[in-house]
């Protein structure tokens, strides 16, 4: 896993270059559960 610092509030989640969560999209951050299914 890598952190990587954007600007603007951006909040995404991309495993192997894919992208499974968008808080820019959803218009807001992803719950414990989210991060966990979208990491597994």
């Amino acid at each position: 896993m890598t952190l990587r610092r954007s600007r603007g509030g951006v909040f995404e989640i991309t495993v192997d270059g894919a992208l499974r969560f968008s808080k820019k999209a959803l218009g807001r951050f992803p719950t414990e559960e989210e991060v966990r299914r979208t990491l597994s």
